[in-house]
């Protein structure tokens, strides 16, 4: 009798199309229904965590991409700006700011991150860290320490650079 059945069984998979040699298949025989049920409710699990992991990825690829091109855009309008007011400049037309701010953002762009990432974890505000990387804004000392330190140089070092930078306007 339980041949006869598996019999038909066979048959009526071959009719839906569905091949009767099945990886696992002969495991998923011996299973119980509710066996089965969980087995297939794990499965689903399993391809939805893969769905809402890829989504994720897309999601933060595309925030990536978003803030590179911002910090791209900023870029372009600093050279521009730049250009506007002359290529000679001497050590004299640039404050302290706009020298601390331009070694801050070249050890950023240099190490290719984005304004987000240098603050948050320097924990000073993406708008604010702009400003000082512009030139528009004086941190304080605490400030200037923490972001040089989220840039991976020491405060010393990053004063260094800006007094090179500067002599090297001089020059």
């Amino acid at each position: 009798m339980e041949s006869m059945i598996r019999s038909a069984e066979r048959q009526n998979q071959n009719v839906a199309g569905v091949s009767p040699v099945l990886p696992g298949a002969a495991r998923m025989r011996d299973l119980t229904p509710a066996q089965r049920r969980a087995v297939m409710f794990a499965q689903r699990q399993v391809l939805m965590a893969r769905a809402a992991k890829k989504a994720k990825d897309d999601r933060k690829a595309a925030l990536d991409r978003m803030w590179r091109q911002e910090d791209d855009e900023t870029e372009v309008e600093t050279r521009s700006s730049v250009r506007a007011r002359g290529s000679e400049r001497s050590v004299h037309d640039v404050s302290l700011r706009e020298a601390i701010g331009h070694v801050l953002r070249d050890l950023r762009t240099r190490d290719h991150r984005t304004l987000r990432e240098v603050s948050e974890k320097a924990g000073v505000s993406l708008g604010y860290l702009s400003e000082v990387e512009r030139g528009q804004k004086e941190a304080s000392s605490e400030l200037l320490s923490s972001i040089a330190e989220s840039l991976g140089v020491s405060t010393a070092q990053m004063l260094r650079m800006v007094a090179d930078y500067l002599e090297s306007l001089e020059a």
